[in-house]
């Protein structure tokens, strides 16, 4: 950064509900981001209908750091969307910044995703998302294969999520979305900005742990997007496309190889 450039200033969101085993290592990791372009100005806690430890715990960090870290508790879980509404609300910044509860971001993560906002075009950034479930039974193998393929096909065609970095262009999100990052991503669009995928801002994901898990999840997202293409005439860059489907061939014939 030169002398005279200034620092890009973000507002940090998390949403919890029950994250008691990961909460405290993932605002360690927001701690020690090494930022260079970057400021996180805050980071904003919002901890939905937790039955744990959740709330105690960040309520310890926001006596430690009382200017940077601020906690909001909805006594009822009212949903992701919900949640995101009141980080919407308490940001102070024009960037925000956007993480669920169970991820953890690498150290450069931050930096890397919310530099690219120099570029006044850019409207909307997302993380690389590393799963750390293990590869070695059918579920974790479908997690590396699905985050996989997505990671090849934003290099194309960005589609974000779990850690994303966007203008604020919009002051709360409808409640019937299901999808929020796509809907920030139709709002972007919309006003004639770029989404654009920073490979290098690692976030690490932990993916479902059963084959059921893994069906429903995959089935709510895909309703998301339908709901969304329904009522929002909306349709997310990656859907449809033929591209999805050579990506898939080629990482279970890969996949196939390795086991031969």
């Amino acid at each position: 950064m030169t002398e005279n450039q200034e620092l890009i200033r973000c507002s940090v969101g998390i949403t919890a509900h029950n994250e008691e085993a990961n909460i405290q290592k993932i605002l360690d990791a927001m701690l020690s981001q090494r930022l260079h372009q970057v400021e996180i100005s805050e980071i904003i806690v919002v901890a939905s209908g937790c039955t744990d430890r959740t709330v105690e715990m960040v309520e310890a960090y926001t006596t430690h750091y009382p200017d940077h870290i601020y906690l909001f508790v909805q006594e009822q879980r009212e949903g992701k969307t919900s949640a995101i509404n009141v980080f919407l609300k308490h940001a102070t910044q024009d960037i925000c910044v956007l993480e669920s509860g169970d991820t953890i971001p690498h150290e450069d993560a931050i930096e890397n995703m919310v530099r690219m906002f120099a570029d006044p075009a850019v409207g909307m950034t997302g993380a690389h998302k590393v799963p750390v479930n293990t590869p070695d039974h059918i579920v974790g193998f479908l997690s590396h294969l699905r985050l996989q393929m997505e990671h090849q096909l934003c290099l194309e065609i960005p589609r974000l999520g779990e850690l994303i970095a966007f203008r604020k262009v919009l002051e709360t999100i409808p409640p019937d979305v299901a999808m929020d990052e796509a809907f920030v991503e139709a709002l972007v669009v919309r006003r004639g900005l770029q989404v654009r995928y920073a490979p290098d801002a690692v976030v690490f994901n932990m993916g479902p742990e059963t084959v059921g898990d893994f069906v429903k999840q995959r089935r709510r997202n895909h309703a998301g997007h339908l709901h969304l293409k329904a009522k929002y005439n909306y349709e997310v860059s990656s859907m449809g496309t033929p591209r999805l489907l050579k990506l898939a061939l080629n990482e279970v014939w890969g996949a196939i190889r390795l086991v031969w």
